[in-house]
C-alpha cells in the first residue's frame, strides 16, 4: 500500500495537488478530516494520521460527551488511515486529492469505533452467505446565497418545484455539479429542483455498499465546494425552517445472489425476507439512519417522509417504497427506497443496519403483509390499528427504545460502538430539550 501511495502522490503533485483530505463521519453523520501535505500520504498511508478517540462521542453540536465507560477520558489516541484505492483529485478543489479513512488503534489492530469496519465486516458476512447488496443514494439539499444566516429569508431558488426555470439562476452551480460529479468518479441519474424551500435533489448510481458509503461523503464535499464557487451556501439537514419539508438522503438498495436480483418480482420473489425484514426493524432503522433531534420533526404525516411503518409500491408516502423492475427498465432494477434517511446518519452505519435487517428477514423466511398504496396519516387510528401500521419513533427516547429491543440492528454496532452512538444521541436529547424549534433548526442548518 506504501509504493501505491507513493506512486499516486508522485502523480499528484505532478498535477499541482498540494495536499490530500482524509474524510470520515462521526456518529452524527458529520463530516471530520485530516488534511496531509502530498509528500506525507505514503507516511499516513503505512501509519496513520492520529486523531483523538473522543471523535465517537462528539455530539452533533461538538460538545464531547463523556457518559459512555468506554471513552470517559480525555486520553487516548487512534489512528486515521486513508485508503488509497478510492484516492481522487477534487475537481472543485484543485489543490486536494481525497480519500476516505478507516481508524484504527494506536497499535494497528481494529478499533471498535471505527464505523467503515462495521459495514466491511458486514458486507463479508452477507459474501459469506451468497449475497450481495448494491445500494444508492438520492441527495437533497437546499441553497442560500454565501452569507445567508438561513434558507427562508434567502432562498437559492424560488421554485417551481421541477420546474427547468427555478434552475435558471442556478445555471453556474449546476454546470459545475455536473463536471465535477464526473470528474471526481460519482456517477450521477439526475439533478432536478425537488419541492422543498430551495430544495435541489440528486441521484447517484448504486454500487457496492462500502463505495457507496465513501460515494456519500465526497458528493457532499462536492456539492459544498460547487456551491461555495458561485456564492452559494448548501443546507443538508432534515430540517431547514420549521414548517418546510425537509431534506431527505432516500437510500436505495437491492439484494442479489449470482448475478439475479433478489428483489425482482416482489411480493413473490426469493427476495421478499430482506423487504420484510427492513419491515419488521423499521423502528430501530430509523435511530440509526435518522438518528437526530430534527429527524424526529421530519418524519411527521403529509410531508412525504414516512411517518408510518408500511410497505408499498411506488407509494412516496410508504418509509419502504418498493420500485419494481419493469419490461423497459429490466429486472436488474428492481429496488427498495428507504426514506426515512437522511444527512445525520453515518452512511456506513446506515447501511450496515439495512443489511442486517434485511439479512435477519432472509435468514428467518419473513413473509410481506399488503402492500399499502394510500397514505395510513389520513387513517383514523382505528384503521391503523386494525391493520397494523404503527407510528414511527417521533422522538430521541422512543427512538433509543427502538434500537436497544432489535437485536438484529443494535447487534450490527457492537457493544462499544452502541454504547458511543448512545452516549451523543442522549447529549443531543438534552441540548435540544431546552431550546425551541426554531433554536434548533437554526443550530442544524449548516453541520452538515
Amino acid at each position: 500500500m506504501t509504493k501505491a501511495a507513493s506512486a499516486a502522490a508522485k502523480d499528484l503533485a505532478a498535477a499541482g495537488v498540494s495536499g490530500v483530505q482524509i474524510a470520515w463521519a462521526d456518529n452524527n453523520g458529520i463530516p471530520r478530516s485530516r488534511i496531509v501535505p502530498i509528500n506525507g500520504l505514503a507516511d499516513a498511508a503505512s501509519r496513520g494520521v492520529g486523531i483523538t478517540s473522543l471523535f465517537a462521542v462528539f455530539d452533533t453540536h461538538d460538545a464531547i460527551t463523556y457518559a459512555h465507560p468506554g471513552l470517559s477520558t480525555p486520553s487516548g489516541d487512534v489512528r486515521l488511515v486513508p485508503v488509497i484505492e478510492r484516492l481522487r483529485r477534487l475537481a472543485g478543489q484543485p489543490a486536494l486529492a481525497w480519500a476516505p479513512g478507516r481508524q484504527i488503534a494506536a497499535d494497528g489492530s481494529p478499533w471498535p469505533y471505527c464505523q467503515r469496519a462495521v459495514l466491511q465486516r458486514q458486507v463479508a458476512a452477507a459474501a459469506g452467505q451468497g449475497y450481495e447488496l448494491r445500494a444508492g443514494y438520492e441527495l437533497e439539499f437546499c441553497l442560500a446565497p454565501a452569507g445567508s444566516p438561513d434558507i427562508a429569508s434567502a432562498p437559492g431558488h424560488r421554485g417551481p418545484a421541477y420546474s427547468p426555470h427555478a434552475l435558471v439562476e442556478l445555471d453556474g452551480f449546476i454546470a459545475a455539479l455536473l463536471h465535477d460529479f464526473e470528474v471526481n468518479g460519482l456517477p450521477l441519474n439526475q439533478v432536478h429542483a425537488e419541492y422543498g424551500l430551495a430544495q435541489v435533489e440528486l441521484s447517484l448510481r448504486p454500487t457496492d455498499p462500502v463505495s457507496a458509503a465513501d460515494d456519500q461523503l465526497l458528493a457532499r464535499q462536492t456539492i459544498h465546494a460547487a456551491a461555495h464557487a458561485h456564492g452559494l451556501r448548501a443546507s443538508f439537514s432534515p430540517i431547514v425552517a420549521p414548517e418546510a419539508a425537509g431534506n431527505g438522503w432516500h437510500l436505495h438498495t437491492s439484494l442479489w445472489r449470482k448475478g439475479g436480483n433478489l428483489l425482482a418480482g416482489i411480493p413473490d420473489a426469493d427476495g421478499a425476507g430482506y423487504l420484510a425484514g427492513l419491515l419488521r426493524e423499521l423502528p430501530a432503522l430509523t435511530a440509526i439512519t435518522a438518528p437526530s433531534v430534527l429527524s424526529t420533526v421530519r418524519l411527521r404525516p403529509g410531508y412525504f417522509a414516512s411517518a408510518y411503518a408500511f410497505w408499498g409500491v411506488e407509494n412516496r408516502e410508504a418509509p419502504l417504497r418498493f420500485v419494481p423492475g419493469t419490461e423497459l427498465l429490466g429486472a436488474e432494477h428492481a429496488n427498495v427506497e428507504l426514506k426515512p434517511s437522511d444527512a445525520s446518519a453515518n452512511p456506513y452505519l446506515a447501511l450496515s443496519a439495512v443489511l442486517a435487517a434485511g439479512l435477519a428477514g432472509m435468514a428467518e423466511n419473513l413473509t410481506l403483509p399488503e402492500p399499502i398504496a394510500e397514505d395510513p396519516g389520513t387513517w383514523p387510528d382505528e384503521r391503523r390499528v386494525a391493520e397494523g401500521v404503527v407510528r414511527l419513533p417521533a422522538t430521541p427516547a422512543e427512538q433509543s427504545t427502538a434500537l436497544l429491543a432489535s437485536k438484529a440492528v443494535s447487534g450490527v454496532l457492537g457493544e462499544e460502538l452502541l454504547g458511543a452512538f448512545g452516549a451523543v444521541r442522549n447529549s443531543d436529547a438534552d441540548w435540544a430539550a431546552e431550546r425551541d424549534l426554531a433554536e434548533i433548526v437554526a443550530a442544524h442548518l449548516w453541520r452538515y
